[in-house]
């Protein structure tokens, strides 16, 4: 799913700006329809762009069997390097619903970014381990827990610790409340 104005805000606050259109090529994520990350990468590199899947085996039970599959590591996205004028001819690819962007303007993706992306997935492949994306949570957005015994909870993070967040839900009329741990991976931001 394509990110929402809230997690534009935490990509602002993960120090990824909007830059004046510059004629260099960048790396960009595109939000891609569900399912068509494969075919999205496989039109782009025809083109002739520069495309990056990182892909993480899984395995997957069928029916009668089970298999390895490779699974998009950040489903619904694909990272593409091209320069900002190239964005429409990006777009128009079968499956690309968007160019993530930050203030109506595409945000570029830091090259130390996409190397570290890198180093993950070859680390995993080589050592079997499956990770797991989420959305990272930032002291003072609003949350609402998905999963477990807290669903449906609100608050407000006050801090993140490695993969728990502590929240703190309360009455702000009387100025009370309390503190609530949990796995990070349970909480979802709320749209302001």
């Amino acid at each position: 799913m394509c990110p929402k104005r809230s997690e534009q805000r935490v990509e602002a606050k993960l120090g990824i700006e909007s830059e004046e259109v510059i004629s260099e090529n960048r790396w960009y994520a595109l939000c891609t329809r569900s399912r068509h990350e494969k075919k999205v990468a496989a039109v782009l590199s025809d083109r002739g762009f520069d495309e990056y899947l990182p892909l993480i085996s899984r395995e997957s039970q069928w029916h009668d069997r089970r298999k390895r599959i490779l699974w998009p590591l950040f489903p619904g996205y694909v990272l593409a390097r091209f320069s900002p004028e190239e964005a429409g001819a990006v777009v128009g690819v079968p499956g690309v619903v968007s160019v993530v962007s930050v203030a109506g303007s595409p945000a570029p993706i830091p090259e130390s970014d996409i190397s570290n992306i890198r180093a993950l997935v070859a680390a995993a492949d080589a050592t079997g381990s499956l990770p797991e994306s989420e959305v990272l949570l930032e002291e003072g957005q609003r949350v609402e827990i998905i999963r477990g015994p807290f669903q449906g909870v609100r608050g407000i993070v006050i801090e993140r610790r490695g993969a728990r967040i502590t929240m703190q839900v309360g009455l702000s009329a009387i100025r009370r409340g309390v503190r609530l741990e949990v796995p990070a991976s349970a909480a979802r931001v709320l749209e302001e």
